[in-house]
């Protein structure tokens, strides 16, 4: 169940020496991907966080710092945190500043891989807001016309508060798809889809072993995900002053002491303060039912908002137990072994 798999990571989070709160930051997020059936950033993250944490790489009794701020914006310094300490402590803040003037953006330079950034939106939307999440990472992601990785793949995230319902949510990549999949298809021994890699020529390839060393993952549609990309290394590396594109650490292979300097960006809007709330809620009630009632394919019920499917799964989780696969029990088996625990599953 979810309550057992949360405690176990808390548990192991503490061995690695975080903090009860900390533990907790970093369980919450891993638990909902794996609950919404997004395994790639759920506890299958876990020991890899874990060794992080053991080899000093990732600081576990660092305390995220305000370097500078201003009403309405603040630049943080993670100190080499793990990600979902520095992240979920930017995305507070930013939801602290919007309340105060409306609307706010956080950076945060310094901080470890910060896993699934729609879980950052989501604590906005979860107080009536809009929250929008952006992040860089290593460069694995090739440019149009390249032949080799020019940017991370980096996350876009948002999510907003819906009256009476689950929030809206939206969490993606801006490759073709997130490098974790390309691990996950390999470790099946699923074939890799056509659309997904560049090879070193700058030409589509299948062989899912050629990635990361010979092979980029493709940008999501093209230029445009490109465009994203660029906006999300504006939005969490530049604007924070931290590392971008090739300054970015690999945090599954370097050497678990060495800090990954991931950054984040994080933006709020208060939607209390800034819409009417009936009309806000009137205006949305519209636009999900017209989007519910559109014409659809044959064998669809209705097209699906953002996140609806996320959050099916999600309650049906919460109702009847998380299923996780093999590779990630595997996982969460190595993350035991690494703090002396039993695995919970």
């Amino acid at each position: 169940m979810p309550a057992d798999l949360t405690a176990f990571i808390q548990a192991a989070g503490m061995k690695a020496g975080l903090s009860a709160d900390a533990a907790a930051m970093l369980a919450e997020p891993l638990v909902l991907a794996d609950m919404m059936g997004v395994h790639t950033h759920g506890t299958k993250l876990l020991p890899g966080y874990i060794r992080k944490l053991l080899a000093g790489g990732y600081r576990p009794q660092a305390v995220p710092r305000v370097v500078r701020e201003g009403p309405a914006w603040a630049v943080v310094d993670g100190e080499a945190t793990l990600g979902q300490v520095g992240c979920t402590t930017a995305m507070r803040l930013a939801i602290a500043k919007a309340k105060q003037t409306g609307v706010a953006t956080v950076a945060i330079r310094n901080t470890g891989h910060i896993g699934a950034a729609g879980f950052y939106a989501l604590l906005a939307a979860r107080q009536g807001c809009l929250g929008i999440v952006t992040g860089n990472d290593m460069p694995t992601v090739a440019a149009p016309g390249s032949r080799g990785p020019v940017l991370g793949s980096n996350p876009l995230a948002w999510s907003a508060a819906r009256p009476g319902a689950d929030p809206l949510l939206f969490d993606i990549a801006t490759a073709a798809v997130a490098g974790g999949k390309v691990y996950a298809a390999l470790a099946r021994g699923e074939p890799i889809p056509a659309d997904w890699l560049i090879g070193q020529d700058g030409l589509p390839t299948t062989d899912g072993s050629l990635y990361p060393a010979k092979a980029s993952l493709a940008p999501m549609a093209g230029h445009k995900g490109y465009g994203f990309a660029i906006l999300a290394e504006l939005l969490s590396g530049v604007l924070s002053g931290g590392s971008i594109v090739s300054q970015v650490g690999d945090w599954m292979r370097d050497p678990p002491d060495k800090p990954s300097r991931h950054t984040a960006g994080f933006v709020v809007l208060d939607l209390e303060a800034i819409c009417e709330p009936e009309a806000y809620a009137a205006a949305l009630n519209q636009l999900t039912r017209e989007i519910h009632e559109a014409p659809t394919a044959a064998g669809v019920d209705h097209v699906l908002l953002p996140g609806e499917r996320e959050w099916a799964r999600h309650h049906a989780a919460r109702a009847e137990g998380i299923v996780l696969p093999p590779d990630v029990r595997e996982k969460v088996a190595a993350a035991a072994a690494l703090v002396g625990m039993q695995s919970p599953v």
